[in-house]
């Protein structure tokens, strides 16, 4: 099947600004939403770009992580490793998740909201003192972040700058090396070698506790597996909630209607964070592959056993045969079954925390700076590249 159809090549023809959805994503959504590509790295394999076949690839298990290896269609310089939660099929992804579920509970969810709300106001206090410009990547998204992911986990703040490094690297696509991502994935296996040891020492009631807990006292985990466990929640527990903390808030400021609506009905911002999830595109676009283990069928044709698929969620999210009007941001949109947080057994499990960090966060800054708007043009915002995340280098606010 695959030597009958042009072969697209990702990234794709022409360059993107900020957070524009590259038009390919469309016209494949519409015309070929079985599109065959080649990625940077590993072989050939299948992309998909409809709602439906999206979360059909994303939950079904005729689809595999755990069958993925070096020759897998990739964006990045590194294989994902076959001992992290994201390259397991049940039942082992069950019993890795089920260890970390405890920790992100509703109940749990709520005790955690006074402290977030706290952090928060601290630090727009250091804003407000220091007067505008303000920075939100440097003076909110990342600090807010940050602090939480090291108080659930464990890890020191004053380490951040440390781990930071490492996570760009290894999150990049040609930003850097493979050799240099290669270096960065030892470093920070290293330092989270070394918090266990601590926690071995000297345990400690945090995410990174109850890990070393369940591998010494239940030998639920092997010692690789809680390394990487710990890799995993450290680099994805920051990154990606800071870069759409600040993607968020940019596009809010660029949609003047759609800001002063949330101003002045608070209420709605539960349902405009869901809104902005829909909207605002996070990644490169292109999802981690998954290996079929039988033939299946989907919109275009038939993905053969064996052959790799991406699923374009952030085009998904755009698809008008879901959401009505998918191009408009519409922070009073009722029905939305948006993609952000993925579907099926893979679904981000810390989903309910990143939703509270992004009400706390954008409901704070809008409260306290009711006058706050870009202090540069939106078209002089430096984005960053070469990397599977999107978010401006600084975001530049006055108020």
């Amino acid at each position: 099947m695959s030597t009958t159809r042009r072969v697209h090549t990702y990234p794709f023809e022409g360059e993107v600004h900020g957070l524009e959805i590259h038009p390919a994503f469309e016209e494949l959504r519409e015309a070929e939403p079985l599109a065959r590509v080649k990625l940077p790295y590993g072989d050939e394999g299948w992309l998909v770009t409809r709602y439906d076949d999206v979360r059909t690839v994303n939950s079904d298990p005729r689809f595999s992580r755990a069958q993925i290896g070096e020759d897998t269609p990739r964006t990045t310089p590194l294989a994902r490793r076959g001992d992290t939660i994201l390259s397991m099929d049940p039942p082992e992804h069950t019993r890795l998740r089920r260890l970390l579920s405890k920790a992100f509970t509703a109940r749990r969810m709520g005790q955690l909201q006074p402290w977030l709300e706290e952090l928060f106001s601290g630090l727009l206090d250091g804003v407000q003192r220091m007067g505008p410009p303000a920075d939100v990547v440097r003076d909110l998204a990342e600090p807010f972040t940050i602090a939480v992911i090291c108080r659930l986990l464990g890890v020191p703040y004053e380490d951040r700058g440390k781990f930071q490094h490492w996570s760009e690297v290894i999150m990049s696509t040609t930003a850097y090396s493979k050799e240099e991502a290669l270096a960065a994935d030892r470093a920070i296996r290293t330092y989270l070698a070394g918090l266990v040891s601590a926690r071995r020492a000297e345990p400690h009631d945090d995410l990174l506790g109850v890990l070393v807990a369940a591998r010494d006292e239940g030998d639920r985990l092997s010692e690789e597996e809680l390394i990487t466990f710990g890799v995993t929640l450290l680099v994805a527990g920051h990154e990606t909630s800071a870069h759409q903390l600040a993607n968020m808030l940019y596009v809010l400021l660029t949609h003047e209607d759609q800001l002063r609506l949330v101003r002045e009905q608070p209420e709605l911002l539960p349902g405009a964070v869901e809104e902005l999830l829909r909207y605002v595109p996070l990644g490169n676009g292109i999802g981690n592959a998954r290996i079929a283990r039988e033939d299946v069928e989907l919109s275009g044709g038939t993905v053969c056993a064996g052959e790799g698929v991406m699923a374009a969620a952030v085009n998904a999210n755009r698809d008008p045969r879901v959401f009505t009007d998918p191009e408009r941001l519409d922070v009073t949109r009722e029905k939305n079954p948006h993609l952000a947080f993925g579907h099926g057994a893979h679904y981000c499990l810390g989903a309910q925390l990143a939703r509270m960090e992004l009400r706390v966060a954008i409901g704070g800054v809008l409260g306290r700076f009711p006058g706050l708007r870009l202090a540069v043009p939106a078209e002089e915002i430096e984005w960053k590249t070469g990397g599977l995340f999107r978010g401006p280098r600084r975001l530049p606010v006055a108020w």
